[in-house]
């Protein structure tokens, strides 16, 4: 399985987007599109990239009724994305209705869909004194994960401190997605559960967002992560 790593454009425009990833030239690489830009720039962004040969992770978290979800996304199917996101807190039924969408539009070409667990940003002392979940912070994002895969997703979002049980839980071919990436000695941010590339071994794809994109050399700095995940994930495997 191809392991690749997806750099957030967390930028304010589509001009702001095209000109960071042609300047630097990334020229068809990853990326993934949250929900500022996408908002604000719809799916001729997506076309654009697409265009350009840009695989693209578009990460709007759809969380809502079933049938506005099944609707939802039906209608991102057919901006040929290559992957997508729902909170697994919605429920089984609400991502079945997720798988069903795309599945509808796209058949065997659908996206592949993947499961927010809990947000990077999420500490165990606001899951249990803001969320009311008084399991384990590992407990719940394991719980969540088996959901997903029991709706049928092909995956889940989760920092690198998860992936490995989930693999064990879910299998190795359940793929996981991890956010929170920063290069060493960068700063974390306003996200809790944060890690370095060497560290994601049992992550499919990564996302890293401010270690490339505020980096003085972002080619290089996105190489330098390439280079430093590979290596450990062949120590782990080998």
């Amino acid at each position: 399985m191809k392991k690749q790593i997806y750099i957030a454009l967390d930028v304010k425009s589509k001009d702001d987007a095209i000109r960071f990833l042609k300047i630097n030239q990334l020229q068809g690489v990853p990326v993934k599109v949250g929900m500022q830009l996408f908002y604000r720039e719809g799916p001729e962004l997506i076309k654009e990239l697409k265009g350009s040969g840009h695989p693209i992770f578009l990460d709007l978290k759809l969380h809502d009724i079933p049938n506005t979800v099944y609707q939802s996304m039906k209608s991102l199917a057919a901006l040929e994305i290559d992957l997508v996101n729902v909170h697994a807190s919605g429920g089984l039924d609400m991502m079945r209705a997720a798988k069903d969408g795309l599945v509808g539009v796209c058949g065997e070409r659908a996206p592949k869909l993947i499961a927010v667990t809990q947000l990077t940003s999420t500490s165990k002392e606001m899951l249990s004194k803001e969320l009311l979940i008084d399991r384990p912070m590992e407990q719940v994002v394991d719980s969540y994960a088996l959901s997903a895969k029991r709706a049928g997703l092909d995956g889940v979002v989760c920092s690198v401190w998860e992936a490995k049980q989930i693999k064990e839980s879910c299998g190795e071919s359940f793929l996981t997605l991890t956010p929170g990436i920063r290069l060493e000695d960068d700063d974390a941010h306003d996200q809790k559960r944060v890690s370095t590339p060497s560290e994601a071994t049992y992550s499919n794809y990564l996302v890293i967002g401010r270690s490339i994109t505020k980096a003085k050399d972002p080619k290089s700095a996105y190489e330098r992560a390439l280079r430093e995940w590979n290596y450990e994930h062949r120590k782990t495997i080998n």
